[in-house]
C-alpha cells in the first residue's frame, strides 16, 4: 500500500533560481525523528511523450543535447499543462516528425527522476500516421528523425544508442500493455 501522508515535513521553501523553464527551491525539512535536513530540487511542468508506432517500428528524433554533451536518440517530447496533454501531444509529434496520428492513447504517467524533479511525464501510443509538414522549432534545428524496427531499438536501448530513460520507460510500458 502506498503511502499517502507525508513522512517528511516541510519546515520553511524557498525560490533558489527561476526561468522561463524551471524553478530550483531549497525546502528545509524535518524528517520524523524530529531531525532537520534540507532539500533541494527542480520544478518543471510535467511533459508528454509520443510513442509513434508504425507497423512494427517506431518513429524516433535524435538531437543534441546540451546537458549531456552529446546527441541523444529519443521518441518525441514536449511539455504540456495538464488541460491540454494530449493536443499537446499530437503538435509535439507533427512539430518534431511531421507525422500525424489518426489514434492516440494514453499508456499512463511516470515519475521524471523523482529524486530531484516534481516532473512527470504522460506516455501516448501514436498509430495511424501520416506524413505532414515539420515544423521544427528554432531550437530543435539540429534535430533528425527516422524509422527504426523493434528489434533495432532494441539493440539501439541495449548498446546504449538510447540513453534516454524516458524514452525506455515508456517503451518498457508499451510492451506491458502489449502483454494485456
Amino acid at each position: 500500500m502506498t503511502e499517502t501522508q507525508p513522512i517528511v515535513r516541510q519546515v520553511s521553501s524557498r525560490v533558489v533560481y527561476s526561468n522561463a523553464w524551471m524553478t530550483v527551491r531549497e525546502d528545509a525539512i524535518e524528517h520524523p525523528d524530529g531531525s532537520a535536513g534540507l532539500y533541494g530540487y527542480v520544478v518543471k511542468p510535467d511533459f508528454v511523450l509520443i510513442v509513434p508506432q508504425e507497423g512494427d517500428g517506431f518513429h524516433l528524433v535524435e538531437e543534441y543535447r546540451y546537458p549531456i554533451g552529446r546527441r541523444s536518440w529519443s521518441f518525441p517530447q514536449g511539455s504540456a499543462e495538464a488541460d491540454t496533454r494530449e493536443d499537446e501531444a499530437r503538435r509535439e509529434l507533427a512539430e518534431e516528425t511531421g507525422l500525424r496520428a489518426a489514434r492516440l492513447r494514453h499508456l499512463g504517467r511516470l515519475d521524471n527522476a523523482h529524486g530531484i524533479t516534481d516532473q512527470g511525464l504522460h506516455v501516448y501510443l501514436a498509430t495511424g500516421l501520416t506524413p505532414g509538414h515539420i515544423d521544427r522549432e528554432h531550437t530543435e534545428q539540429d534535430m533528425r528523425q527516422r524509422w527504426v524496427p523493434r528489434p533495432e531499438l532494441e539493440r539501439m536501448i541495449l548498446t546504449g544508442s538510447i540513453t534516454d530513460s524516458a524514452s525506455i520507460a515508456a517503451y518498457s510500458l508499451l510492451l506491458l500493455h502489449e502483454r494485456g
